[in-house]
């Protein structure tokens, strides 16, 4: 259980959360095992993430303030750093919510990660010359289903319209920015898919963004007004059982993208995942393409792990390295 949280606590502090970093720490060294007693054997990231956004759900709810006025998220003017005993009497406090709230995987649907895939879709773009039918795995509520209209700062310039979504040094090289963007299709799939139109959706959204980093809770709630606008679908289901029957279509690319959500899958459905998209893959043809783009950790079975961006692409099927960043996207590096 240390060892689980002072490895988390450290990537943490790699992605710029010195406010987790510092309870994971002492968490880490609490005598009375407070983390400990909520998480008992699950020691996996996804578990220390879990209970980490679970509290900041408290929070944002308000039923918390001793801790929330250290959160920058709920207006807190507290520092951040000297949360730990709040945040341990919370724990203590609420033990059976928080146990109830790991039984569901975090889901972040971090806008950053639009960087590195829509770089990847332009790849795609480039390479086939189509527009693009995107199908998104483990897509929550859907929000980089509409990356295409938010806007991307680069040392070049900017990519992409005016947008609520604004994102600051998102590239560094560029991918191909002059290919023909144009997506026909959106549609993904979540096994608890999240309607941002309620107020308790955006609310879990915005409860596992680390509640110091302002600027990614800001980019979360700019990504809800281009959903408000943009249509996009997601549907209640598995990856694999959504990726079932998955077929090329003339005159599009079809796209399967994903980003951080292979380590939520089990090595089964992991495996059926990869056979579909191969059969659909061996059914491609030059004017039916079919790819496969992810900004995935180089260890798949790691949260905390480098990530980069592949594309495979069908005919064909070569994988190719496009470019690497941190696991929330930016800058993403094009190689």
């Amino acid at each position: 259980m240390r060892g689980a949280l002072l490895t988390q606590a450290q990537a943490c502090a790699d992605l710029g959360s010195p406010m987790y970093a510092e309870l994971l720490t002492r968490a880490a060294g609490d005598p009375g095992e407070a983390a400990a007693a909520v998480l008992g054997d699950r020691t996996g990231p996804g578990f220390v993430l879990g209970m980490l956004g679970t509290v900041h759900r408290l929070v944002l709810e308000g039923r918390v303030p001793e801790l929330a006025a250290h959160y920058p998220t709920a207006g807190g003017t507290e520092d951040p750093l000297e949360a730990w005993p709040a945040f341990r009497d919370v724990l203590a406090e609420h033990a059976a919510e928080i146990r109830e709230g790991l039984t569901d995987p975090p889901q972040t649907n971090e806008v950053g990660r639009a960087a590195p895939l829509v770089g990847g879709l332009l790849a795609a773009a480039a390479a086939t010359g189509l527009p693009i039918r995107l199908l998104e795995i483990g897509a929550s509520a859907g929000l980089n289903l509409r990356a295409d209209h938010f806007r991307f700062l680069h040392e070049r310039g900017a990519y992409g319209p005016e947008s609520p979504v604004v994102l600051p040094g998102a590239w560094r090289g560029l991918p191909p920015v002059d290919a023909p963007l144009a997506v026909t299709e959106r549609r993904g799939c979540d096994p608890n898919p999240l309607d941002v139109t309620f107020p308790e959706a955006r609310r879990r959204l915005l409860s596992y963004v680390w509640p110091d980093q302002t600027a990614r809770v800001e980019r979360l709630r700019a990504a809800f007004e281009v959903a408000a606008r943009v249509p996009a679908t997601v549907v209640r289901a598995g990856a694999a059982d959504f990726l079932d029957g998955l077929a090329p279509e003339p005159g599009v690319v079809t796209v399967v993208w994903h980003s951080t959500m292979r380590a939520y899958l089990s090595g089964e459905e992991g495996a059926r995942v990869d056979r579909h998209i191969e059969a659909a893959g061996a059914s491609a043809a030059a004017g039916a393409p079919v790819a496969h783009l992810s900004f995935e950790g180089r260890d798949a079975s790691r949260l905390d792990a480098a990530q980069v961006v592949a594309l495979r692409l069908w005919p064909g099927g070569e994988r190719r390295i496009l470019g690497e960043g941190p696991s929330h996207g930016l800058p993403t590096t094009w190689l």
